[in-house]
C-alpha cells in the first residue's frame, strides 16, 4: 500500500512540474508576443513619419493632382497612426495602397531609400509577431494545456497579416 502511494505521489510531482513548465513556457510566450507587438507598432509608426515627411515634400508640388495625392497619402497615414489594434490591419493596407499609387520617380533618393527601410523593417517585425504568435497558439491549442487551463486568462493572440509590398504604380 504505501510502494502505491509512494509511486501515486511521484506521478503527481511529474505531472505538476509538467504542468508548471507548460504554463511557464506560455506565460513566456506571450511576452514575446507582446514584446513583437509592441515592435511591429513602432515599426508601423516610423513608416507612417515617413509617409508624413513624404507627403510634405508632395504638398510643396506646384501640380494639383500631386498635392490632391499627398492629401489623400496623409489621410491614409493618420487612419492607420489612429486605428485601433483590431483595425490596424485594413489601416495599414489601405496606406501601403495609397503609397503604391504615388509615382517615386522624381522624390529624393533620401526618401525612396527611407521608405524602402521602414518597409523592411515592417516586414520584418510583422514576421517576428507572427513567428511568436505561431509558437504562443501552438503550445496554447494543445488538449493537456487546454484541459488544465494552464494559459490563464491570457488572450489568444491573433496574426497581423498586411501587404508587405506593392510593385508603385499596381493599384493594389
Amino acid at each position: 500500500m504505501t510502494v502505491l502511494v509512494v509511486i501515486l505521489a511521484v506521478i503527481l510531482v511529474i505531472v505538476a512540474a509538467w504542468a508548471y513548465s507548460r504554463a511557464n513556457r506560455l506565460d513566456r510566450l506571450n511576452v514575446r508576443v507582446d514584446l513583437a507587438w509592441q515592435a511591429l507598432a513602432a515599426a508601423l509608426e516610423r513608416r507612417t513619419v515617413v509617409v508624413r515627411v513624404i507627403t510634405s515634400w508632395m504638398d510643396n508640388s506646384g501640380d494639383p493632382a500631386v498635392r490632391a495625392a499627398a492629401r489623400d497619402l496623409a489621410a491614409c497615414a493618420d487612419a492607420a497612426d489612429r486605428a485601433p489594434r483590431s483595425a490596424r490591419e485594413d489601416a495599414e493596407n489601405a496606406l501601403s495602397r495609397a503609397l503604391s499609387r504615388i509615382d517615386p520617380i522624381g522624390r529624393p533618393v533620401g526618401l525612396v531609400a527611407e521608405l524602402a527601410d521602414a518597409e523592411t523593417r515592417v516586414m520584418m517585425a510583422r514576421r517576428f509577431y507572427n513567428d511568436a504568435v505561431r509558437d504562443t497558439r501552438s503550445l496554447a491549442d494543445r488538449f493537456l494545456v487546454r484541459l488544465l487551463h494552464l494559459g490563464g486568462t491570457a488572450a489568444r493572440p491573433e496574426y497581423f497579416e498586411i501587404v508587405e509590398r506593392i510593385t508603385p504604380g499596381t493599384g493594389g
